[in-house]
């Protein structure tokens, strides 16, 4: 499947948001997702199925002092 990640065009084979965070080895309670905008709230993650055309924008939190 085709999506965009972060801008960048992806072809992969994941079928939600919580396969597409593990793909690229984020941890889901460490990163904030909006797909194709709307931000997704982190306990929905299993639940959010990827379409082809998707625009999803993964952040990953920081912590520091």
């Amino acid at each position: 499947m085709k999506i965009v990640v972060n801008g960048k065009d992806q072809d992969i084979s994941v079928q939600n948001l919580d396969q597409l965070i593990r793909h690229f080895k984020l941890e889901p309670k460490k990163v904030v997702v909006e797909l194709n905008r709307r931000i997704v709230r982190r306990e929905d993650l299993l639940n959010v199925n990827l379409k082809e055309k998707d625009s999803v924008e993964i952040v990953e939190l920081v912590g520091g002092g």
